[in-house]
């Protein structure tokens, strides 16, 4: 199963995410078949940014967000 979920980076105590689809079974900072997109918590507020036309792309082919995922394409349409 793809899944659509968050694969850290940054520095300690300073995580940075990029919102990537990657095959359920791989650990959290495996090698992601796409990269869609980019949230950094710690600004404020904070960055959400996808990468629009791929994130449809995925999600009509079957790809599960996991529920942080979802509440950030949330926020990110809702602004």
């Amino acid at each position: 199963m793809v899944k659509i979920r968050l694969k850290r980076f940054g520095t300690k105590k300073r995580p940075v995410y990029r919102v990537v689809v990657i095959d359920s079974r791989s650990r959290r900072d495996g090698r992601p078949i796409e990269e869609i997109g980019f949230y950094d918590p710690r600004q404020e507020p904070s960055i959400i940014r996808f990468k629009e036309d791929s994130l449809k792309k995925w999600l009509d082919q079957g790809a599960q967000p996991t529920d942080v995922v979802e509440r950030l394409i949330k926020q990110a349409q809702s602004a």
